[in-house]
């Protein structure tokens, strides 16, 4: 990190002020060949910018940030200017004219985790909180950047050596005068940790949801209505709808916004079995993707006399629905009723032509959302990587419990159990690891 970057922190196009940050040990030097003189620290002061052959750049406001006292530790400076990419462009020459190099994705931020302004679970919060589009994807990523995950991982990590002095007293030291019952005052608090492990990854399948959204399938045979009620529910022609069945050949996803919760509705290509290669390849699809859902929608067209089959992916919980109740009713209405009614899962008619009719439904599937989601907090853990360890950390406690006599062997489950919690916060990790995380920031943060 002996070099120093620069970055534009604000997106591309025209705009009001474009913001361009710098970080390293050349920053100081880079503003003063720009600007003529440093400014006070952390006070913004209007320079008129100038490149090396002393050609104007723009009037900007220059701010001259210090490090450790910096968002990345290092000597760091920010230049606003007009947002004209012409500006922007000659601004960005410049600095690249003195010798400074343009940050790489995530860069900013990796540099601030190095510095140990930031742990890497705080940092993963700085780049939720910059993808987040809904506000419980604003509120989750801002505690985890306030250090939320942090500091129950730190909890955790001491009833770890709390347990693990117990283990190594009893045995590196069997001929002292120790209590009997040493090792086994271990027990109890990986009894709890346990728990807590287990209740932490149940939790950090809630916190992956509400990052990536929950996730609905529209699924019923060719010609149920599926279409129509994607585009009803998202507002907009999302989805082509015509009469010829298998007009809907792959997945097509649309994200809206429920009860403050990203939601992905997914519209599936109609459920049956074809010679057509295509479509087949759709169904497969369609069934792939149900089968990973947190919600199902079985559409059944009410109005016609065909039975069409329950799809094997429908199931306790998932909400069956009898579409085109403004045309007359056939039997197919009537069975789907029963066969809801047999599986235990609620029923409803309903017509993408009804705002009535979708309103309910679009109440409906916000309260399934917030019953899934919500919880007394928020999650502490949020992504894949996270649970993983998490299910590590688990495992590893549960053998040291199982180790009733060989207490060496308890003794390094829980210091590997430690290792699996440090990797959440990055006390140890491998380079590709902390590469894979920054490399999806984007550029200027």
């Amino acid at each position: 990190m002996s070099d120093t970057i620069f970055a534009p922190a604000t997106a591309a196009g025209r705009a009001a002020v474009a913001v361009v940050r710098l970080s390293g040990p050349g920053t100081a030097e880079a503003v003063c060949a720009l600007a003529g003189r440093l400014p006070a620290a952390r006070r913004a002061s209007l320079r008129r910018l100038k490149d090396r052959r002393g050609r104007k750049i723009d009037q900007a406001l220059v701010l001259w940030l210090p490090g450790p006292g910096s968002y990345t530790g290092e000597d760091s400076a920010e230049l606003h200017v007009h947002g004209g990419p012409a500006v922007v462009s000659a601004l960005l020459e410049a600095l690249a004219a003195e010798g400074l190099r343009l940050a790489e994705p995530g860069e900013f931020t990796r540099r601030a985790f190095e510095h140990g302004k930031l742990d890497l679970a705080q940092a993963e919060g700085v780049a939720d909180l910059v993808e987040a589009e809904t506000e419980q994807q604003r509120r989750q990523a801002l505690s985890q950047l306030e250090g939320r995950l942090s500091d129950v991982q730190a909890r955790w990590r001491e009833a770890l050596t709390e347990a693990l002095a117990y283990f190594e007293a009893a045995v590196d030291f069997p001929d002292e005068q120790l209590p009997a019952d040493v090792a086994a005052r271990a027990r109890p608090v990986l009894q709890q940790l346990a728990a807590e492990l287990d209740a932490g990854v149940a939790d950090a399948e809630r916190g992956e949801r509400v990052r990536e959204g929950y996730r609905v399938a529209i699924v019923g045979a060719p010609n149920a209505g599926k279409s129509s009620l994607l585009n009803a529910l998202a507002g907009r022609d999302a989805a082509i709808v015509t009469a010829t069945p298998g007009t809907t050949r792959d997945v097509i996803e649309v994200p809206v916004v429920l009860a403050g919760y990203k939601v992905l509705l997914a519209d599936t290509a109609g459920l049956r079995d074809t010679p057509e290669e295509i479509e087949a390849e759709g169904v497969r699809r369609a069934r792939a993707w149900a089968d990973g859902a947190d919600l199902r929608l079985w559409l059944v067209d009410g109005s016609v006399a065909e039975l069409p089959g329950l799809p094997e992916e429908v199931g306790e919980g998932d909400l069956c629905l009898i579409t085109k109740r403004d045309l007359p009713v056939g039997p197919a209405g009537a069975w789907a009723a029963e066969v809801a009614r047999r599986m235990g899962i609620a029923a409803a008619e309903v017509t993408a032509r009804g705002p009535s009719d979708m309103a309910w439904l679009k109440q409906t599937l916000a309260e399934r959302v917030v019953a899934d989601l919500a919880g007394a907090e928020l999650p502490s853990a949020t992504r894949l990587r996270h649970r993983e360890l998490l299910m590590e950390a688990a495992t590893r406690v549960r053998q040291a419990l199982a180790e009733d006599e060989a207490l060496e062997l308890a003794a390094e489950d829980v210091r590997l159990a430690a290792r699996a919690l440090d990797r959440i916060t990055g006390r140890i990790d491998p380079e590709q690891v902390l590469g894979r995380i920054f490399s999806t920031f984007c550029i200027g943060k």
